[in-house]
């Protein structure tokens, strides 16, 4: 075995591990694959013939790519509002997989990953790199371009806020709930056109696996594609606070059987994720509103 084939060898051995440290503080498996993959690049090009950890090497370069990325979505000053669902984790033959899937659920659910987004980027790699990984401050320090002390109370921030604050602030909650309220509206009364003025021309609407075995489709993009989905349905559909920030959701008997989560950006609906895994509603805080 050359030494490319060993370095490859030992990143699959840590590939799992490296995707649940990018998936904490990213929030999406698809930036946490892009972080992971960048990771690797890093590693092919690098001399690590004196790391005596790898996996502690490899686990800080993904920590330091998810901050640039995390700084470079905080940079674009993005108007970003909404809840981001858990996805499912699917294997390459379209089956889930429940060692990953439990590894990156631990400590991951939907209120967490609310109040993480409100964090700042530093912030949240130090809190997860101490408080989910157990890294060492020493370690988190160069990763933040801090001290230890200075990482340390970048950590004890975020937990602060993660354990006692508001995730969303009420003029946000505000206008996600006048967006959220005008498109149910929009789709109840088939109004076609006003569904386009609340939603970004590359909207996606994703479905979990229950939700298509109803007849959802897995996945619709693009504006009128996704007006069109919507257009004279969700009648049923009420709006609702999904972990504390503004959604919808549909219950027969009192029970929740679908709900829906949206990401809003400059007023503009950009993703909408449609969950009805039972034993996922069964994990939401779901409150009715009054449209």
């Amino acid at each position: 075995m050359d030494e490319r084939d060993w370095l490859a060898a030992r990143f699959e051995e840590n590939r799992t591990h490296l995707r649940a440290v990018a998936y904490r503080m990213l929030g999406s498996f698809s930036e946490a694959d892009d972080a992971v993959q960048e990771s690797w690049l890093r590693l092919s090009r690098s001399d690590v013939s004196g790391v005596g950890n790898l996996s502690g090497w490899l686990t800080t370069v993904v920590a330091r790519v998810c901050l640039n990325m995390l700084r470079s979505r905080r940079a674009r000053s993005e108007d970003l509002l909404g809840v981001r669902l858990p996805e499912e984790i699917v294997d390459d033959a379209g089956e889930i997989d429940p060692e990953q899937e439990a590894l990156m659920a631990d400590s991951v659910g939907l209120a967490l990953l609310v109040v993480l987004e409100t964090l700042a980027p530093a912030e949240r790699v130090a809190f997860v790199l101490h408080d989910m990984f157990d890294l060492p401050y020493d370690e988190i320090a160069p990763v933040v371009g801090r001290s230890p002390d200075a990482a340390r109370q970048l950590a004890s921030r975020g937990r602060r806020r993660v354990h006692g604050t508001a995730t969303i602030p009420a003029a946000d909650l505000a206008r996600q709930r006048a967006v959220v309220g005008a498109f149910l509206a929009a789709s109840r009364s088939g109004n076609f056109e006003a569904l386009l003025t609340l939603l970004d021309p590359d909207v996606v609407l994703h479905a979990d696996r229950v939700a298509v075995r109803l007849g959802a489709s897995a996945e619709v993009r693009g504006a009128a594609a996704v007006a069109g989905t919507f257009s004279g349905r969700a009648r049923a559909a009420q709006l609702a606070l999904v972990n504390g920030v503004a959604g919808a959701m549909w219950a027969t008997g009192g029970q929740p059987r679908v709900v829906f989560g949206f990401t809003i950006t400059g007023g503009k609906i950009t993703a909408i994720d449609m969950l009805a895994d039972p034993e996922r509603l069964r994990q939401l805080d779901l409150i009715v509103l009054n449209g």
